[in-house]
């Protein structure tokens, strides 16, 4: 029996089969909402949505969902809507520090459901405005919460991390992998 992955990031599906995870892709087809404010919790909140209405398809078989924003001063930073978006976001994380939340609900074969979330803080280095430019120029933080990918380009903007570096790209892998064996 397989794990039923209800995401479609390349991320989360490069990060469990680094860990010999062995799962099936199901995205969860439902409307992203959630009346929770707090990061931690809207991320909870939308991985036991995902979670719950894939599960609904498979009974008696482990469902995976999950969720990540990157939040700054508890507001979250969604995926930028154009350049000029992208660069005020990264403009802001310059030189600071931010969080960025992933929350994990797993449903389990006897429809028993588990639901945590984790934190990692990332610092950015003073970025300037033309290097900004320049990694937008890529393409790479179109596509990404807060205007950045870790695990691409946009490693070079990053000073350092606390706490999970896999969790930034979009999945707790070693919390996760406790959680299922």
């Amino acid at each position: 029996m397989k794990l039923i992955l209800a995401s479609g990031s390349p991320r989360r599906r490069e990060l469990l089969a680094q860990a010999g995870i062995e799962y099936i892709v199901e995205p969860a087809d439902i409307e992203e909402t959630t009346t929770e404010t707090l990061p931690a919790r809207v991320v909870e909140d939308l991985s036991r949505q995902k979670a719950l209405a894939v599960s609904k398809n498979h009974p008696g078989q482990v469902v995976l969902a999950a969720d990540t924003v990157v939040a700054f001063d508890d507001k979250i930073l969604g995926k930028p809507v154009d350049e000029d978006d992208a660069f005020e976001m990264l403009t802001e994380l310059s030189g600071r520090t931010h969080q960025v939340y992933t929350g994990v609900t797993i449903v389990y074969t006897d429809r028993s459901v588990k639901t945590f979330s984790e934190c990692t803080e990332v610092t950015m280095y003073p970025n300037s405005p033309e290097a900004i430019r320049s990694y937008i120029a890529s393409g790479e933080p179109m596509d990404k919460a807060g205007a950045y990918g870790i695990q691409g380009l946009g490693s070079v903007l990053v000073e350092r991390i606390n706490g999970d570096y896999n969790n930034v790209v979009g999945l707790p892998l070693a919390k996760v992998y406790r959680e299922l064996k």
